[in-house]
């Protein structure tokens, strides 16, 4: 029971889409054009409650709601506690804002160096390129954004980003997210990938994406294709349960990483949709049977409307605590707090350091047994070697880096 994989509804028996043919269900685009979003259609497919309907009905003009066909027949049609129910459908309670609510929880608007372009840790940047998604969670922390009418970055927007980016060699990891990075065209992701591997202080090119969960049809061998020819590439997906691995989420997620993308998951704490440590034990060892690496759980950031989803910070601790050491350790991921106004993550843990000194540090296991850890005599850590991998030696140090990385001459190449 633990190891089922979920399956959607049979589509074609939900009244809606009756006539709707295979190869149609099976086709992004027409995923996309035909989201839901209002009471008639999701009543359909559900039956609302009437603390849903108020949502649907009060939050139009707040935060939109939509969510592919895909997506509305994981939903359990007759149980309001469903987790996938309660990540799509707004309640009424998502009406209330409280005092600590805020617009812009992370600070991005000031951080915004260029429009779309977030530049808030030294050697690495958020590209937004658009705001649009295939499913609209309602704790989303870009709220502001995704609740306006569908933009994408133009031509001229972009190429402001990539002279941004030539000008601060220092940048060497670009996190492209939006709304939904996925949702541009193959040919939009292409000219995106081929322009920011011209700027040779880009290293590491990431994509931030829920569509392997909420829109695994969107995951297309051509896609794949494109992403693989511009490696080192890594895509972080967003699974909060594990109802969200179906069949359909898997082979998505196995087709990019048997194209040699690594995957990393990132999780969000909600009330009453995975705030215990059964349900995120097992989502994260099904993760770890995907070949998904569980990456960061966050804490529910303080966006307006998403009180109800909020856990006490202890309770992440809690779960933590009863992780580490029951699962293998790359089942666990770190469990952060993103700083509200934009202090960036910061890593919440259990404590295992009981204390220290100069001789010994005193430190507990899983299990609250005690050890103590003799400290070294000599403390001195310098690396007598730095100054010739690093310095004195810089032709030996690229020597050393034509030798031992491949490096692809000509990425744009594969898809000219």
């Amino acid at each position: 029971m633990e190891n089922r994989i979920e399956r959607a509804r049979y589509w074609q028996s939900i009244p809606l889409w009756r006539n709707v043919s295979e190869q149609q269900w099976n086709n992004w685009g027409w995923q996309v054009k035909n989201t839901l979003s209002t009471v008639e259609q999701l009543q359909q497919v559900i039956h609302l409650t009437a603390s849903e309907k108020e949502g649907l009905l009060g939050t139009r003009t707040a935060f939109r709601t939509g969510l592919s066909p895909y997506w509305a027949a994981q939903m359990d049609p007759d149980n309001p506690d469903c987790p996938i129910r309660l990540q799509a459908i707004p309640r009424a309670s998502e009406l209330w804002k409280s005092p600590t609510d805020m617009r812009d929880p992370l600070g991005e608007e000031h951080d915004t160096v260029v429009p779309g372009l977030v530049h808030r840790y030294p050697d690495r940047v958020l590209l937004l390129v658009n705001n649009m998604c295939s499913m609209y969670c309602r704790y989303c922390t870009r709220k502001r954004t995704t609740s306006e009418q569908n933009t994408s970055l133009s031509t001229s927007e972009f190429d402001a980003v990539f002279a941004y980016l030539r000008s601060h060699p220092k940048v060497r990891d670009v996190l492209i997210s939006g709304g939904d990075p996925f949702l541009m065209s193959d040919s939009k992701i292409a000219y995106l990938l081929r322009s920011l591997r011209e700027i040779p202080s880009i290293e590491v090119i990431r994509f931030g994406s829920r569509l392997p969960v909420v829109l695994p049809q969107r995951i297309t061998p051509e896609l794949v294709d494109i992403l693989k020819a511009f490696h080192p590439l890594w895509v972080n997906t967003h699974f909060n349960h594990p109802k969200e691995l179906t069949a359909e989420s898997r082979a998505a997620c196995a087709r990019l990483v048997d194209a040699g993308i690594p995957l990393g998951n990132q999780s969000v704490l909600l009330r009453r949709v995975n705030s215990s440590v059964r349900t995120l034990k097992h989502l994260f060892q099904q993760l770890v049977a995907a070949r998904i690496r569980p990456y960061y759980l966050y804490q529910c950031d303080l966006v307006e409307g998403a009180s109800d989803f909020r856990t006490p910070v202890a309770k992440g601790i809690q779960i933590m605590e009863e992780l580490r050491g029951h699962t293998s350790g790359y089942a666990v991921p770190t469990y952060v707090i993103d700083a509200p106004g934009g202090g960036g993550k910061v890593p919440v843990a259990p404590q295992y350091l009981l204390s220290s000194n100069e001789n010994e540090v005193v430190v507990r296991n899983y299990e609250w047994d005690t050890f103590r850890y003799q400290e070294p005599s000599e403390r001195d850590c310098a690396c007598p070697y730095e100054s010739v991998f690093f310095e004195d030696a810089p032709e030996k140090r690229e020597s050393f880096l034509r030798t031992h990385l491949t490096v692809v001459d000509s990425p744009a190449a594969a898809i000219d």
